[in-house]
């Protein structure tokens, strides 16, 4: 397994993840987040709206899984959109996306 996804499962199991578009926002809007990652099977009007209020609010957006590869590990089901809201697995996880 890609070790992207392995941190977040990571997350998920120290609940430093959050899932669901409008819970992504509201933790967004509360300047909690550090990352957010798009399923590539989001549809065109949710990549929109996360990607401009991500700008917003100055968090990367990372995309390139699917929601198959994102559930199997998280467990969450149907996982189109996540945030993490920890500094240092957001870190680690753009620090591996920018050496691949």
């Amino acid at each position: 397994m890609d070790k992207i996804l392995n941190y977040l499962g990571l997350a998920r199991r120290s609940r430093h993840l959050v899932a669901g578009t409008d819970s992504v926002i509201k933790s967004l809007q509360s300047n909690k987040l550090y990352l957010i990652i798009l399923a590539n099977e989001a549809s065109d009007a949710t990549k929109d709206k996360i990607i401009k209020k991500a700008f917003h609010y100055s968090v990367p957006v990372l995309e390139g899984y699917s929601i198959i590869d994102i559930s199997n590990a998280t467990g969450i089901k149907n996982p189109v959109v996540l945030a993490i809201d920890d500094n240092g697995l957001s870190k680690a996880i753009l620090e591996l996306k920018s050496r691949s």
